[in-house]
């Protein structure tokens, strides 16, 4: 069974040259995001991946995005669940989530390819002042879905740096990791070291989707990966603006599993397993 992604590595939205305009970028990222779903549903792609908190830029401020933050149903969701339907791909994006109780939390959410929603992930394991200023932590680890027979399992930037994240994920049978990211430079080394390493220590699929430009005083890195779990890389990325594509095949999972046999060798009497 093959799955094919596509993954956007889209721009920051900087404004040099006046003051920002959060509803218009928000429509701006809205618009280009109907545009990869088309190219994406063109070239054959089943799911549209887009980078950490992409509807509204990630690096604003804490005021700024409580001030965008929406409920998982709210508006946003509607557009993009119409932007699904139309060109028939499912699509993770990201944005910022408010609960019932006025709390925020970084999220992404999956929609299917008929437009319906699927799963919504929180960020929990949050990165420095930009990450504790805005939001709350998740509590869920483990989200997952089903898509096109493949079991699919989410995590947002940082919370992959962790070992024992994806491993959660794979003792809870994800085959297929989805990552969007807004990892700005000098982390270079977490796409090219960190991430295939979680690939292959917990035999899954890593789809790891970033952000590239420039967004006040971060300058994203770029270097999307797709990694299959024996460690190849399906799609790298540069450092500009791109759609990349990637087949994910259930029968490398098994054949790298047969191979690097790293979760049924665990010494699990020693160390426990990841529940």
């Amino acid at each position: 069974m093959t799955l094919r992604l596509a993954c956007l590595q889209a721009p920051a939205t900087d404004h040099p040259n006046g003051a920002p305009d959060p509803a218009a970028d928000r429509r701006a990222n809205l618009a280009a995001l109907a545009d990869a779903a088309a190219g994406a549903a063109e070239s054959g792609a089943r799911l549209l991946i887009t980078p950490e908190m992409y509807l509204t830029g990630y690096n604003l401020g804490a005021e700024v995005i409580a001030g965008l933050a929406e409920e998982r149903h709210g508006p946003s969701q509607q557009e993009v669940s119409a932007i699904a339907a139309r060109h028939g791909i499912a699509i993770l994006y990201g944005y910022p989530e408010r609960d019932g109780d006025g709390v925020v939390y970084n999220a992404v959410q999956l929609i299917g390819g008929d437009g319906a929603p699927v799963a919504n992930y929180r960020k929990t394991h949050l990165f420095g002042d930009v990450d504790r200023a805005a939001f709350a932590p998740g509590e869920e680890l483990v989200v997952q879905a089903e898509l096109d027979g493949i079991r699919v399992g989410f995590l947002i930037c940082y919370d992959v740096e962790f070992p024992e994240t994806v491993r959660a994920h794979a003792d809870a049978g994800t085959e297929l990791l989805l990552v969007p990211t807004a990892l700005m430079r000098p982390y270079e080394f977490v796409p090219r070291q960190i991430v295939p390493a979680r690939a292959i220590e917990s035999q899954l699929f890593v789809a790891y989707v970033n952000r590239v430009g420039v967004e006040r005083d971060f300058v994203y890195a770029g270097e999307t990966r797709v990694v299959a779990p024996d460690g190849r890389e399906l799609a790298v990325g540069d450092d500009r603006e791109e759609l990349l594509l990637a087949d994910v095949d259930l029968a490398d999972l098994t054949a790298s599993r047969d191979l690097n046999t790293y979760l049924q060798d665990r010494r699990t009497d020693l160390y426990g397993a990841q529940k």
